[in-house]
């Protein structure tokens, strides 16, 4: 074990220096390099048409996203690949879109989202009730809020936005087998166990895709590129102008109200993304016991929220500031479970990842001006991926032909209907067609069922 200091603690904070606590880990900082930043400037196109700002002002609204998701490493101490609340972006997309006409307006949303969010995040934090109402959900409704991302993420690549996909659609097409086959073929991970170049091009994620939507798009003409050299000086105080409400007015009142459906329904999401970390890392601390890993779900609900709040007042743009990049939490995590002369400690991994690449490569015009024709394919990834991911998680979890029922209304009126709408038509059906019984703590309910099970059951052993 080094010697090293590995964190400087400050209270709450636990500032963890680049280069002193945190080596670089090159294979991390090289898929950070393509896929972190194409995959954060994903938004950029929707920032474009959809919120009145610039390429450039897209760039640097992105590298402010980017500094508070990094800051979850730098100065928060949480151990998890931190990203989007991806999930929720589909339902987002289609509440603000749809629902507000004007950039002002979508711009005040998006921080009537990210302040309430973080005032709800901070509630439960603090009181440590998060948990509890989430036990109080019916599995039919939480299927059904995710299974409403899914087809809301379809809707919006296919139906409301099909000009991205149809301007390149071999490179966009291509992209999307190469990552669904990488990411969720079970023939493909069979033959990963036999093949050692498939586990390697598995642990690329999302590059081997980016890679061939290049490759064919340059050469059906599909894409174009227009490198341009020299240093990119970042215009914040544009962006600041067009989309802090210090400048362009703070939500009303009504705006909060509409926008406390998504918010509820966003918590679910992001708490099976804590829960899904933490058992990520509780699996793989076995095999490094020379670095403890520091889990604190209160500590955890209090940084989402001031992340958040954070984005709220400066550059808002909701759901992008969670706890859990899933796939790359486990790459990184499965690296740093080999050993110390793999990783050096997990936050190292991270920080290659997260803090190494993305602040100073997005001062690199050469750089952005290279990335920016796949933006448009990130951001169809992202949606394709969370869509297909959010399909099979939702219908995973239903027990029952009534609960299937109740998910798939639920998710039908979510998005094609008012959110609230949505929310209290998926309440209703679970009242009205499961009865009060479903709203139970689902843990004290599982527990119970497993009792009676035994009770009816011979008694053969003296427990």
């Amino acid at each position: 074990m080094s010697s090293e200091p590995r964190v400087s603690r400050w209270g709450f904070l636990h500032i963890r220096l680049p280069l002193v606590h945190m080596r670089i880990e090159w294979p991390e900082f090289i898929q950070g390099v393509v896929v972190a930043l194409s995959t954060g400037l994903a938004i950029v196109p929707l920032l474009i048409a959809y919120f009145g700002l610039s390429f450039e002002e897209g760039v640097a609204f992105c590298m402010i996203l980017s500094f508070f998701i990094a800051s979850s490493i730098l100065f928060l101490g949480e151990p998890y690949a931190p990203g989007w609340i991806t999930p929720a972006l589909p339902l987002v997309l289609a509440f603000v879109l749809a629902g507000y006409e004007t950039p002002t307006e979508r711009f005040q949303v998006m921080s009537a989202l990210s302040i309430e969010f973080a005032l709800l995040m901070f509630l439960l934090g603090a009181t440590g009730l998060g948990k509890k109402l989430i036990n109080h959900i019916p599995r039919a409704l939480k299927s059904g809020i995710i299974l409403g991302a899914a087809l809301a993420a379809f809707k919006r690549v296919f139906i409301d936005d099909p000009s991205h996909f149809a301007e390149r659609p071999w490179a966009s097409g291509l992209a999307i087998a190469v990552c669904l086959l990488i990411t969720f073929s079970l023939p493909f991970q069979r033959l990963k166990g036999k093949i050692p170049g498939l586990a390697l091009l598995s642990s690329l994620g999302l590059l081997p895709g980016f890679f061939i939507a290049g490759v064919v798009g340059l050469w059906l003409g599909e894409l174009h590129l227009d490198i341009q050299w020299g240093i990119f000086l970042p215009p914040l105080g544009d962006v600041w102008a067009k989309a802090s409400p210090f400048s362009i007015g703070w939500p009303d009142f009504e705006m909060y109200v509409a926008a406390l459906p998504i918010t509820l329904m966003t918590y679910t999401i992001l708490f099976g993304d804590l829960l899904t970390g933490i058992t990520v890392l509780q699996k793989a601390q076995e095999d490094r016991p020379d670095d403890p890993i520091d889990i604190n779900v209160n500590r955890s609900h209090l940084m989402v929220a001031l992340r958040n709040g954070l984005m709220g007042i400066s550059a808002p743009f909701f759901p992008t500031q969670g706890v859990l990049w899933t796939g790359i939490h486990v790459l990184i995590v499965e690296r740093w479970r080999e050993g110390p002369e793999k990783m050096q400690s997990l936050f190292s991994g991270l920080a290659a990842y997260y803090l190494y690449a993305i602040p100073f490569f997005l001062m690199i015009l050469p750089l952005i001006t290279l990335l920016k024709p796949f933006l448009n394919i990130a951001l169809i990834l992202t949606l394709i991926l969370t869509g297909f991911a959010c399909a099979y998680i939702a219908m995973a979890l239903p027990r029952t032909s009534q609960e299937r029922g109740v998910a798939l209304m639920t998710a039908f009126m979510l998005v094609y209907f008012d959110s609230w709408i949505g929310l209290l038509a998926g309440i209703a059906a679970c009242l009205l067609l499961l009865g009060p019984d479903s709203f139970r703590d689902e843990e004290n309910l599982e527990k119970a069922s497993r009792l009676t099970s035994r009770q009816q059951q011979p008694q053969v052993e003296v427990e």
